[in-house]
């Protein structure tokens, strides 16, 4: 017999209301027809009211963005969780006040790379299997020294206006398979701070 799968969604950098005043139309449904059995989201939710949401759909873990404090939201800065014996590290990936601000530098000088971010998470992911990040907005799960990194993107805009916001997706087994997807979130567009049909 199969070991049974368990699904959990994975979401990031909802920002409300400091940038947009709702969630993406798709997020809720694209949940519930995934059947995931816990949201945890990476930070930069902005509002209570995003996670009380999300609630709707399933329980929810939640890590501490750089933004959250600004709008009132108290999270952990890492929170550790197990499902069917896979410890996930989910954190926003800013490593604080400081180290926010010299990322800033870095990010002007030389652009993204992940593995700056790498490193700043596996320093708060302890032995953690999978680490759950945010903050850059650049959705992608890697494979480094054994561990999976997964970064939903953000589900308020993608990259540069040039991509669709995101989610993911973590499929989980007790036999240890470990399937992070990545889903665009699509068929709506801001206009200012709303969702509009595109």
């Amino acid at each position: 017999m199969a070991a049974e799968t368990v699904t959990l969604g994975v979401i990031a950098d909802t920002h409300i209301p400091d940038r947009v005043n709702s969630l993406h139309p798709q997020v809720l449904p694209l949940f519930r027809a995934a059947g995931v059995s816990a949201i945890l989201h990476a930070g930069d939710a902005c509002a209570p009211e995003v996670l009380e949401e999300l609630r709707q759909v399933a329980p929810v873990w939640a890590a501490s963005g750089n933004r959250d404090p600004f709008f009132g939201l108290e999270l952990p800065m890492v929170q550790t969780v197990q499902w069917v014996g896979v410890s996930i590290a989910l954190m926003h990936g800013h490593g604080g006040f400081l180290p926010y601000w010299l990322d800033k530098v870095h990010y002007v000088v030389q652009g993204y790379r992940f593995e700056r971010y790498q490193r700043v998470c596996r320093q708060a992911a302890g032995e953690a299997q999978v680490v759950i990040f945010g903050h850059t907005h650049h959705p992608e799960a890697r494979w480094l020294e054994g561990r999976l990194g997964v970064n939903p993107g953000s589900a308020c805009h993608g990259l540069y206006g040039k991509e669709w916001p995101s989610l993911g997706l973590l499929h989980l087994n007790a036999e240890g398979a470990i399937v992070p997807e990545i889903l665009p979130l699509t068929g709506y567009q801001r206009v200012q701070r709303s969702w509009k049909e595109k």
